[in-house]
């Protein structure tokens, strides 16, 4: 059995610097994707137009056979000029994070208020706001409830700038279902592949399946099944898929915690489908991989496709226990080890 998917693209992904970008961005097209959404928390952050081009410059001369699509990091610096300089240049959205809730989010935001004068910006040259859907820890805020407590800023900066288009990214709750889909068409989400499977009890005791936001409750995780199922068109892949050495998932110390990440972009496209199999959504899979987020972000298809083939009589394919190495650099795949039903047809 085959299926030919039309431009796949990933709406939230991670592809680092250095070496390790030399390795990881690679594996948007090994993992079946043509189009990459690419987040802005790099060291130090990509903050300004020209940052971000350079960064493009970067990828695809490391890929060049990916569209990327580039964002700046939400921080005091960025003006409205510079947010009408973004898109002359191109750059699609900017991106928000709560101060510390993240991987290198230490220069994230802390009053949504101080930015309006960027959002009205963005609402009046149709730039993206991308949120990252948490607020920081504190004396009854935790990483369960995170997510829950951040939906009220999502209303009021929809009431507020209501031809803004935003998108709420991972989602990983009920609440964050229905919030989504009690706005309006310019308010769409994310939704990852590892958040469909994991619940809880998955990354409890357990690095390699620990991300931020973390996975939740098994209630949680069918509202994200229900309404990939459902076909929603506000709701598609964005990944997350964030890369860290091994050295730095599979250890902690009394004074450090392990990296909060789950890699899945060597496997992306065959992974998804064996999970929207496995609750019985593959036919939502093209919309949900490229459809949806295309349309909402106004990315026409460039005519490619991607083919995935089904084994026949039982048969199933090997995650990579080992990962992918390169020169001084490894990954880790999610589910490294593990067999699924779908592989990329040659």
């Amino acid at each position: 059995m085959d299926l030919s998917i039309t431009h796949p693209a990933d709406f939230h992904v991670h592809l680092r610097q250095g070496a390790l970008s030399e390795l990881v961005t690679p594996h948007v097209r090994k993992g079946g994707f043509c189009t990459a959404y690419v987040m802005p928390n790099l060291k130090p952050p990509i903050t300004t137009t020209d940052q971000a081009l350079v960064y493009k410059a970067t990828l695809e001369a490391i890929e060049p056979n990916v569209q990327f699509l580039m964002t700046l990091y939400l921080s005091p610096e960025l003006t409205p000029d510079e947010i009408r300089k973004a898109k002359n240049a191109g750059i699609v959205g900017v991106k928000s994070y709560p101060r510390g809730v993240t991987t290198n989010s230490d220069g994230g935001i802390e009053s949504y208020e101080t930015y309006y004068p960027v959002f009205e910006v963005m609402q009046e040259v149709d730039l993206v706001l991308n949120l990252h859907g948490e607020i920081p820890s504190d004396s009854n805020i935790h990483i369960l409830n995170a997510e829950p407590s951040f939906l009220p800023h999502l209303h009021k900066i929809h009431s507020t700038f209501p031809r803004l288009r935003i998108v709420l990214e991972h989602a990983t709750t009920r609440a964050a279902i229905e919030a989504v889909k009690a706005c309006g068409d310019t308010v769409a989400c994310t939704i990852t592949v590892h958040h469909l499977e994991l619940t809880v009890d998955d990354w409890a005791g357990q690095s390699w399946n620990f991300c931020k936001p973390v996975a939740k409750y098994p209630d949680d995780r069918q509202a994200l099944r229900d309404i990939v199922k459902e076909g929603h068109p506000r709701f598609f892949l964005g990944s997350d898929s964030a890369p860290h050495p091994p050295r730095n998932k599979s250890t902690s110390t009394p004074s450090c915690g392990c990296a909060a990440g789950i890699y899945t972009s060597p496997i992306l496209l065959p992974l998804t489908a064996h999970i929207l199999e496995s609750f019985g959504a593959l036919d939502r899979l093209e919309g949900f991989v490229g459809t949806f987020g295309r349309d909402f972000y106004k990315i026409p298809a460039n005519g490619s496709k991607v083919v995935l083939k089904r084994g026949v009589n039982g048969a199933t394919f090997s995650i990579p226990e080992g990962g992918y190495t390169l020169k001084d650099e490894s990954v880790v795949p999610f589910w490294a080890g593990k067999q699924i039903n779908w592989t990329i047809s040659k």
